[in-house]
């Protein structure tokens, strides 16, 4: 026997609020609404143009340093607590809730070159053009106490990167050569090098801890595995490498920052063609910074703005410029995904949104539910071309634009000139070469 019942559940039509609207009833049947798509189609027109108008990305800037800011370092334990280094020795730790300094160190002479924090957030280390290393508390001195080191390190040479592993009382230091250190040994566990040029930047990987990754300026990036202590291969490029960061979902997953204006993402295990060429920067490629989720990354470059590139995707969504900020050298993506900061040569930390339209704040969950239907209304309409038009177009800078008008027809250039040597050459003999292979010029194991 079937039964059928009736049931009424008071979430569906009382409401929360006498404030609130009445619920009504809707019956979603396609045949009942002929005008649906149209409708839809206004909503996301409409939802595109709202996003462009709130769209202010710019927060705060954090004022302090007395020159340019060279290299940032996040709290694994703080969202808040943010390590600022600059190009006169001093180091400042920031709280970014209050927007203050709430330390300043002297730490070294010359530059800083770079700076990196302990797993567990209780120190952080840093190194200078003074040939030391030195071991910092992330608390304050206390009363009476005087701002020293825990432990200095003197080096024989310049060490220009550090980075500290991901689970183990283990850092590294590149300079001439890469350099695996014990927190509590004055001395090196084991030096790597593979070749002799300068090594500018050391990454370890946030997954696959014993790996880690180095760029040098014969332009290459080699591949360590610590247990082995050997290098395992290099990809050469046609252009210096600044640095390279690991995908923090994906082990085998790196990006680089290159000269040539472009960042590359390769599989370390198949290292001979790039996974993804990101191309929109006018001008060399200083840093780059996943965000946690993997998705996406920012990039920092030499013509004085910031992009956002989804991994998947050879074009930025975002760009970020202001009058003020001039070359743009360092730059990370905070640990809850929602802001990213800036470090340029003016001496500024920039605090910018991740998303540029995205309100901050609590939202109700009637707000939720809207920006959750816009988003998805959005992804439906988003080829078609008014609303692919307006949600692509930004206001850029006179001479980034001028640069993209200038690259564009040097490229168009180049591009004929080699269909025209194809179409006039025997056939088979000059091949089309694919624009992620044409920068790789080797790969050696």
């Amino acid at each position: 026997m079937k039964v059928k019942m009736l049931s009424r559940n008071p979430d569906h039509y009382v409401r929360e609020t006498k404030l609130d609207l009445h619920r009504v009833p809707r019956n979603y049947d396609p045949t009942l609404h002929p005008f649906e798509v149209p409708r839809e189609y206004i909503r996301a027109l409409n939802a595109t143009k709202l996003e462009r108008v709130f769209a202010k990305p710019f927060l705060a800037s954090l004022d302090g340093h007395r020159d340019g800011v060279n290299c940032l370092a996040k709290n694994p334990k703080s969202l808040a607590t943010v390590l600022s280094g600059a190009c006169d020795g001093e180091v400042k730790i920031w709280n970014l809730t209050k927007r203050k300094c709430i330390r300043t160190i002297q730490a070294h002479e010359g530059f800083v070159r770079g700076i990196c924090t302990r797993f567990c957030g209780t120190s952080f280390f840093t190194v200078g053009d003074d040939k030391t290393v030195k071991q910092w508390k992330m608390d304050g001195p206390g009363c009476g106490e005087e701002e020293e080191p825990l432990h200095t390190i003197l080096g024989k040479t310049v060490y220009t990167g550090i980075d500290h592993h991901w689970r183990e009382a283990v850092f590294a230091t590149c300079g001439q050569q890469v350099d695996i250190w014990d927190e509590q040994r004055t001395n090196p566990i084991c030096s790597m090098t593979w070749g002799f040029d300068s090594i500018s930047s050391v990454k370890f990987n946030p997954i696959e801890t014993f790996l880690l990754g180095s760029c040098a300026s014969d332009r290459n990036i080699v591949l360590y595995d610590m247990r082995q202590a050997t290098p395992l291969k290099k990809v050469i490029l046609d252009m210096r490498t600044n640095t390279i960061c690991w995908n923090p979902m994906e082990a085998f997953i790196f990006t680089a920052a290159n000269e040539d204006y472009n960042l590359y993402t390769f599989d370390m295990r198949a290292l001979d063609t790039p996974v993804m060429v990101h191309m929109d920067h006018v001008s060399a490629v200083l840093d780059v910074d996943y965000s946690p989720t993997g998705r996406e990354f920012v990039s920092a470059s030499f013509d004085k703005s910031i992009r956002i590139f989804p991994v998947d995707k050879s074009r930025s969504r975002e760009v970020y410029h202001t009058k003020r900020m001039q070359h743009v050298i360092c730059v990370k993506w905070t640990a809850d995904s929602k802001y990213i900061m800036s470090g340029s040569d003016e001496m500024n930390i920039r605090l910018w949104k991740a998303n540029a339209s995205e309100k901050l704040g609590v939202l109700t969950s009637r707000e939720k539910a809207a920006t959750d239907y816009n988003q998805k209304l959005k992804e439906k309409f988003q080829h078609h071309p008014h609303i692919k038009r307006i949600s692509r177009h930004r206001h850029l800078p006179k001479s980034i634009y001028s640069q993209i008008q200038e690259q564009r027809i040097m490229k168009e250039a180049r591009r004929r000139k080699e269909l025209n040597r194809i179409k006039h050459s025997k056939p088979g003999s000059v091949q089309m070469v694919s624009e992620k292979k044409k920068h790789i010029v080797a790969v050696v194991k």
